[in-house]
């Protein structure tokens, strides 16, 4: 009889661009400004279980670019991965899915976001580098908090 394998697995089975949007509400008035641009960027992070052992995990990064209050342009990106991670205690699965996963993917979305700015015929945005474990403990900083404050009444 064979002995099922426990080794922890962890492999990436594929990296893509999952959705780009890219909008210019007000061009071409909007170009002949002079103004500097105002620039708002907002990223998120998501993982799905597609099957055992098999996750989907989505960086996704919303850019938005205004002058006073008409929009410049607006860029909203999904760059996903599929990933097969097993034999892992909960704990270790999810910050392999909140830090490591986006790590991997969230430099394709930097390159896929820079490169629709400058076709869309602006100076490219560069996203910054992030700090996913950073990032990942303040997410569980606030679930955790939001979770005991659920629990608790103020009179």
């Amino acid at each position: 009889m064979a002995e099922a394998n426990l080794d922890p697995v962890f492999q990436i089975q594929r990296v893509y661009l999952k959705d780009v949007s890219l909008e210019q509400p007000n061009s071409p008035e909007i170009l002949l400004e002079q103004e500097q641009p105002g620039v708002d960027i907002q990223l998120g992070v998501d993982a799905t279980p597609v099957a055992e052992g098999i996750f989907e995990v989505t960086v996704t990064a919303t850019v938005h670019t205004k002058i006073k209050d008409k929009t410049v342009f607006l860029v909203e990106a999904k760059q996903a991965g599929i990933f097969e991670i097993r034999n892992m205690e909960q704990d270790q699965l999810s910050s392999i899915l909140g830090i490591a996963c986006p790590q991997i993917v969230y430099p394709y979305l930097r390159g896929n976001v820079a490169d629709v700015i400058q076709r869309g015929g602006f100076p490219p945005v560069t996203l910054a580098e992030i700090n996913f474990q950073a990032m990942y403990q303040q997410q569980q900083a606030e679930a955790a908090a939001a979770h005991s404050g659920a629990t608790t009444t103020v009179q």
